[in-house]
Order: structure tokens, then C-alpha cells, then sequence
């Protein structure tokens, strides 16, 4: 691919659909990051570019309606362009529950770890497992990510989505990851992410929260090949030593293309999560 001349004069590397997505949502692509082959930029790029609200050129210009038809349009392709498979999996989350609570008692609020750091964390460990979830998919073929940088889907309070980039999640300490990912909640809604920030993760992890529903199915942000959800943390009988008891529990997701991976390395993927949250200690 030629590189090409972005609207300052800049020689960069863009695809001519790509070109024409950036001039169709007003995009400068010289302000971009690419994740194509050699650092191209692609149409996804674009159209993530678009909908990211923090960017410093819209601080204070953030069009809601111009977000959601930026977030319309990448989830459209998605679906018309990926064969998204689902699997689900209800993970004993009273282990990590309890392990939390030992580790918050005492500590200052702004020292305090949340469920959902566990679950970004086992994640991100799950992925060096299964490495074949954590990529791109892009000219027919699979392209590992670079790292695991694991994009955080943030609910903007103006209304919209971004899922910026948590980069090599899998290597940061707890309190390390807690600190990033209040930065980065912090950030993208005052408007103020980086760039590469919204360009680079190499998979999509989505919590509901407390507040949200118990699943969620995710849809694939492309050129990534999954997406992880979280619903919210609950309390259900479950079976432990042939004796029912009450526990909390969670019930993890995964949407990825087919044309990457297959049920076996999906589910793969969730029990190395769910392994993961059983010995919260060693994350």
C-alpha cells in the first residue's frame, strides 16, 4: 500500500476505503494511529477515530448523534462482515469476592481494588493462554496483537461508547491496573485520550457493573476477532461438595469470529479466565 498525504502534509500509510470513510465522518487520518499491515490505517480506524468523543480536536465539540452514527456504522459492518459465534460460561466468583474484601479492609477508598480489576486482569493473564483471541483479522488472515492491550468499553455520560486501550494489561501488578484503568475511565470522559489510546487494543472487555444485567453478548469490534462481557456480580444457589450453597457468581461471555478461532479455543479462553479468578492471589 503507498503512502499517502494526510490534510497537513504528513505522508501516511491509509487504504483508499479508509480515505474515503475518514472524508465521509471528517476525520484527519494523520492525527491517527493504524493497526493494518506496517502500521496502515483501515477503515476500522476510522471509524473508531469518529466515535471516540476525547480526542482533542472535538474537546468541547462532542456531537452525540454524530457518535452514535460513527458507532452505528462500525457495529453494522460487524455484522454484515463477521461470523460471530457465542459462548458463555457462570464463573464462581466467590473466591475473588472474598480475597477482595480481605485485601480492601482497611485500606483508604482511593487504595481500593473493584471487581472489576479481577476481571480485566484474568482477562488479560487468559489471553497469554489463548493468544489466538487477542489480534486482528485483517487481508484474510489472523495478526497477533503486538500485546495484550486490552480496550475497556467506558459509557460516556453525554450518551456513547469508547473502549480505549489498556496496554499490556496482562504484565501490570493489581493496584498498577486499578490506577490505569481509573486514569482512563477518568480521561475519556473529561476528553481527554490519546489517540493510540482508541486505535491499538487488541480485544474489547465489556462490565456491566452492579447495576447492569446479569450477560451481556457483545458484538466485535473490527478488525479485532472477540469480545468479552461481564454481567453484573450475583448471588445463586451453586454446588459445592455435593452440598448447594449460596455464592456469588458471574457469568462471563465471549463473541469471536469464526474465521480466526472455533468453539474449542473460545472455550478454552473462558475456563483460563475462570481459572484465573480461583486464585485471585497470584494476579
Amino acid at each position: 500500500m503507498p503512502a499517502k498525504s494526510g490534510t497537513s502534509g504528513t505522508r501516511i500509510r491509509i487504504s483508499p476505503a479508509a480515505r474515503r470513510r475518514a472524508q465521509e465522518l471528517g476525520v484527519d487520518p494523520v492525527r491517527l494511529h493504524g493497526t493494518g499491515i506496517e502500521g496502515a490505517l483501515t477503515v476500522a480506524d476510522v471509524e473508531r477515530a469518529a466515535a471516540a468523543p476525547a480526542a482533542p480536536l472535538v474537546r468541547g465539540g462532542f456531537d452525540p448523534a454524530q457518535m452514535r452514527l460513527a458507532i452505528a456504522a462500525a457495529m453494522s459492518r460487524s455484522k454484515r462482515e463477521i461470523p460471530h459465534y457465542y459462548l458463555s460460561a457462570t464463573i464462581d466468583f466467590g473466591s475473588a469476592a472474598a480475597w477482595l474484601a480481605a485485601y480492601n479492609g482497611g485500606r483508604d477508598p482511593a487504595q481500593r481494588l473493584l471487581p472489576a480489576v479481577l476481571l480485566l486482569k484474568a482477562t488479560a493473564r487468559a489471553l497469554v493462554e489463548v493468544p489466538q483471541l487477542n489480534g486482528f483479522h485483517e487481508g484474510g488472515v489472523f495478526r497477533p496483537g503486538p500485546g495484550v492491550h486490552v480496550g475497556w468499553a467506558i459509557a460516556l455520560r453525554g450518551g456513547g461508547l469508547v473502549a480505549p486501550a489498556i496496554h499490556d494489561a496482562d504484565r501490570l501488578s493489581l493496584p498498577a491496573l486499578m490506577t490505569s484503568l481509573r486514569d482512563l475511565i477518568g480521561r475519556a470522559r473529561a476528553g481527554g485520550l490519546r489517540s493510540s489510546e482508541l486505535t491499538d487494543p487488541t480485544i474489547t472487555v465489556t462490565s456491566l457493573g452492579d447495576r447492569g444485567a446479569e450477560s451481556v453478548l457483545g458484538v466485535i469490534y473490527p478488525p479485532q476477532v472477540a469480545i468479552v462481557g461481564f454481567g453484573r456480580v450475583v448471588e445463586r444457589p451453586w454446588v459445592i461438595d455435593g452440598a448447594v450453597v449460596p455464592r456469588s457468581l458471574v457469568v462471563a461471555t465471549l463473541a469471536a469470529d469464526h474465521r480466526s478461532s472455533d468453539g474449542h479455543l473460545g472455550g478454552q479462553l473462558l475456563a483460563a479466565i475462570d481459572r484465573a479468578l480461583q486464585s485471585p492471589e497470584t494476579l
